[in-house]
């Protein structure tokens, strides 16, 4: 794609998170879209068939923001101990649904409608292998457990916590609160897994 081409769909996708953000899915028409990012709707077309298409491409960005600080982080883990390493991913978790929290909370709202759920699933997966890959160099420090079911209950209860961290809104996001969280985050999972 040329430069102008990628920074055409780049405003588009920038206009779109701030639309869906400032004034929800329902206000978010290609029409607005197009004035705030300052093309014309005959552009918009070009590169998107849809609104949908636009929403979809603002999950992709910022479930690849997400995906890249936790495959950063599990690449960090793979030599630590349980204790280190869950605390890392239970932070990581959390600063990654924090990016955006707004977004977040808006994108967590609109997703079904968006038909997006197949590559929110994709990343689950990847996420899922990743932690599965540390859990099994683990083993001598975990007691007997089947590292499927052990691996699914870490995951969902790192990104449960995350995840409505950011929907419980701003108070739940002070540096204070965000330890507590990660210390007892982490408890609950390394005792779980010892």
């Amino acid at each position: 794609m040329q430069a102008r081409s990628r920074a055409t769909v780049d405003a588009l996708v920038e206009a779109t998170a701030r639309i869906l953000v400032r004034e929800g899915f329902e206000k978010a028409s290609t029409n607005r879209i197009a004035e705030i990012a300052g093309v014309s709707v005959g552009s918009l077309y070009q590169y998107f068939p849809s609104k949908e298409a636009l929403v979809a491409a603002v999950i992709d960005r910022h479930n690849e923001e997400i995906m890249g600080l936790v495959r950063t982080a599990l690449t960090e883990v793979a030599d630590l101990p349980i204790d280190k390493a869950a605390r890392k991913l239970v932070r990581v978790a959390i600063e990654a649904h924090r990016i955006d929290p707004k977004l977040h909370r808006v994108l967590a709202e609109q997703i079904p409608r968006t038909g997006q759920l197949k590559d929110v699933e994709a990343f689950n997966r990847e996420v899922q292998t990743l932690v599965r890959t540390y859990l099994e160099s683990r083993r001598k420090e975990m007691r007997k457990i089947d590292l499927a079911v052990a691996t699914f209950v870490c995951v969902s209860s790192i990104e449960a916590v995350a995840h409505n961290t950011v929907l419980n809104g701003p108070e739940m996001l002070s540096e204070k609160m965000v330890r507590t969280l990660v210390d007892e985050t982490t408890r609950m999972v390394v005792g779980y897994l010892r």
